[in-house]
């Protein structure tokens, strides 16, 4: 969302809230401005290739050497005892993510809508970056859900074994959906998102995005080749998207040598007086 508007303070709310959602669309969409936008494009798709290229190894040589023997060793689909892995898995899927990020877009834009000045500045600050994590997600299981349909890999033990081979592309049924895993994609790709806004949550986010890669394990929900490529995938779009964002001045900015970073952003403490004083008679 912008970090700041042009709304006449005197508009009514329904008006205020109408141009911040505006201004907020508007911004993705914008001609890129940066004037290193190009060395970042060079770097992202760098990292990309060679990213995507060791990915593609690993998941052929997963899908070859490990793939038919990790899938026996798991417990029996239906296990009974299986149920907090259940629960756990449900933070890693897309609806699920994407509906709390959704959600919190909403109340940024129904709060900023009150504001004026720094404090809707403060609030669009964040806001903007809760449009980066909410997209970084989105593209990831657009990706996943197509590559899903097109590549038609059935779920361990559909078919009646372990065979990693079984395959009926374009089939479009859950049954053979298994690659790439779109939990390992919706998980990586916030946990990739989430570290590049705020580097001191890397450690806490990618111990989420793995807990949530072996959940689908154990639960016999994929193959680790399912989750590498799922991973690879939720990576990937998260990068492509944060180029995105700093192409146009959105939360990020690029170094000379095309590395791109986070601009501060809005802190907890400002953010919990500007909460209150919305909140306030």
């Amino acid at each position: 969302m912008p970090g700041s508007t042009t709304i006449a303070p005197y508009a009514s709310y329904p008006a205020q809230l109408l141009g911040v959602a505006g201004r907020a669309l508007a911004q993705l969409v914008r001609t890129p401005s940066h004037s290193r936008r190009d060395a970042a494009a060079r770097k992202l798709a760098r990292h990309s290739l060679w990213l995507s290229a060791a990915g593609a190894a690993l998941v052929i040589v997963l899908m070859v050497v490990f793939d038919g023997t990790e899938i026996q060793l798991m417990p029996a689909r239906g296990t009974p005892a299986l149920w907090p892995i259940r629960i756990l898995t449900d933070f890693g899927k897309d609806e699920n993510v994407l509906s709390v990020l959704g959600v919190a877009l909403i109340v940024v834009a129904l709060v900023a809508a009150g504001l004026h000045g720094t404090r809707r500045a403060l609030v669009l600050g964040f806001g903007t970056r809760l449009q980066y994590l909410f997209l970084s997600v989105a593209l990831s299981t657009f990706v996943t859900d197509i590559l899903k349909y097109l590549i038609g890999r059935g779920r361990p033990f559909v078919g009646g074994k372990a065979d990693p081979f079984n395959y009926i592309p374009f089939e479009g049924t859950g049954a053979y959906a298994s690659l790439p895993s779109g939990h390992a994609a919706t998980a990586f790709a916030l946990a990739f998102a989430v570290s590049a806004l705020w580097p001191r949550l890397r450690v806490f986010m990618f111990t989420y995005a793995i807990v949530i890669v072996l959940t689908r394990l154990v639960l016999l929900a994929h193959h680790p080749s399912d989750v590498t490529a799922g991973a690879l995938v939720g990576m990937v779009g998260a990068m492509a998207v944060r180029y995105w964002f700093a192409a146009r001045r959105l939360a990020f900015a690029i170094r000379a040598d095309g590395t791109i970073v986070p601009l501060p952003g809005p802190l907890p403490r400002r953010l919990k007086r500007v909460a209150r004083g919305a909140s306030a008679p």
